[in-house]
C-alpha cells in the first residue's frame, strides 16, 4: 500500500500547480485498459474556462463524435449510431451531463446540445508513473516505453522516493523526466531530469500482446490519438482525484495532514499510514471500530483547489432557436 499513500499525498501536492489532477486512467488507443497511468495532469488550453463551464461531468466520447450540434433538433436514432436503445441511452446521459438537451417533437425523441463543445481548452496532458521504490520496478520500464511511443500524452514522468543513480536513469527511456518526491516535505519535488516533449501529432506506435521471441506492435494514426487525447483529458475533469473512500471506523483521522494543508487523506491511526479503505478496511482488520463515516463533501473540496465547478451544466434554454423546430 506504500504506493497508494505516495500518489495520494503527491496528488494533493500537485493541485497547487495543475488546474486538473487525476488519477488511474487509460491511456492506450487500441487496447482498453492496457496502459493505465498512474497520474494526469492538465495545463489550460485557449478555451479551459469555456469547458469549466459546461458540465462538472466527463462527457462520453461518444457524444462527442456524434453529428448532433447546437441550434437544431435531431431525431436522437440518427444522431446516434447503434440500436435505438443505445442512442436513448447515450441522449440520456448526455443530458444529465448537462451537455445536451432531449426533448419530444412530431412523436419522435430529438437531442441538440446546450453549448458548443470548445475543441482547444487542454493545454498539456501530463502522465506521471509513481514508484516510490526503484528497487522493485515491476514492468516500470515497458510502461513509460509505451507512453513515450505512443504520444498519447505530451509529457512523461517518474516520480519516486529513491535515490536515483545513472543506471536508473540509463534503464529508461531518454525522454521521461524524472522526479525525486519527499511527500513530508512543503516543497516535494526535486527534478532529477526534465521530461522531453513527446509528439502528438505524428504516427504512434501501441505495444501489444507479446510473443515467444516476438512482441505486436501497431500504428496509430494522428487522428485516432487526438480522439484518444480527448477522451482521456475529459475522463481526467470528470473524475478528479478524490475517488478513495473514508470507512466508518474509529481510527480514520481525516484531518491529519491538515495543518500542513494537506486534507481529508484516509489516513488509519492503527496502521500509522493512509490505507485504501476498499481492500483494508472492516472487520477482518484487528483495529477496526466500527463508527459512522466522517461526512465530507469531496466535490467541495475539490472546487476549493482545482479549476472545477460543480454547479456548472445546468441546461440552458436557447432563445429564439425554438423558432426553427
Amino acid at each position: 500500500m506504500r504506493e497508494f499513500g505516495f500518489e495520494l499525498r503527491l496528488c494533493a501536492h500537485l493541485e497547487r500547480d495543475y488546474p486538473v489532477v487525476s488519477r488511474q486512467l487509460g491511456t492506450s488507443v487500441r487496447a482498453a485498459g492496457g496502459r493505465i497511468v498512474d497520474v494526469v495532469c492538465l495545463t489550460r488550453g485557449p478555451d479551459f474556462d469555456a469547458r469549466t463551464e459546461l458540465t462538472p461531468a466527463t462527457i462520453p466520447p461518444e457524444i462527442l463524435a456524434a453529428d448532433v450540434g447546437v441550434g437544431r433538433w435531431r431525431r436522437v436514432t440518427d444522431a446516434f449510431d447503434g440500436p435505438p436503445a443505445r442512442a436513448r441511452s447515450l441522449a440520456e446521459r448526455g443530458r444529465d451531463a448537462g451537455f445536451l438537451e432531449l426533448a419530444r417533437r412530431d412523436g419522435h425523441e430529438v437531442v441538440r446540445q446546450t453549448v458548443r463543445y470548445p475543441d482547444d481548452w487542454v493545454g498539456d496532458i501530463v502522465g506521471i508513473e509513481n514508484k516510490p521504490d526503484l528497487d522493485t520496478p515491476g514492468n516500470l520500464a515497458d510502461q513509460l516505453r509505451h507512453d513515450v511511443s505512443l504520444g498519447v500524452l505530451d509529457y512523461a514522468i517518474l516520480a519516486t522516493e529513491s535515490y536515483v543513480t545513472r543506471a536508473h536513469l540509463n534503464r529508461l527511456p531518454d525522454e521521461v523526466g524524472v522526479w525525486r518526491v519527499d511527500v513530508d516535505d512543503t516543497d516535494p519535488i526535486e527534478v532529477v531530469r526534465e521530461p522531453t516533449r513527446l509528439d502528438r501529432d505524428d504516427w504512434g506506435l501501441e505495444p501489444g500482446e507479446t510473443h515467444p521471441g516476438s512482441r505486436e506492435v501497431h500504428p496509430v494514426s494522428p487522428d485516432a490519438k487526438a480522439i484518444q487525447r480527448r477522451r482521456v483529458a475529459e475522463r481526467a475533469y470528470g473524475k478528479g482525484w478524490r475517488t478513495y473512500e473514508l470507512p466508518g471506523c474509529a481510527n480514520i483521522d481525516p484531518d491529519w495532514g491538515a495543518e500542513a494543508g494537506i486534507e481529508t487523506l484516509p489516513f488509519c491511526a492503527y496502521k500509522d499510514r493512509l490505507v485504501a479503505a476498499a481492500s483494508e478496511c472492516g472487520p477482518d482488520c484487528p483495529g477496526y471500530e466500527e463508527t459512522e463515516a466522517s461526512d465530507v463533501d469531496f466535490d467541495a473540496e475539490r472546487a476549493a483547489r482545482q479549476a472545477w465547478t460543480p454547479e456548472s451544466g445546468s441546461v440552458r434554454h436557447q432563445s429564439g432557436l425554438d423558432r426553427w423546430t
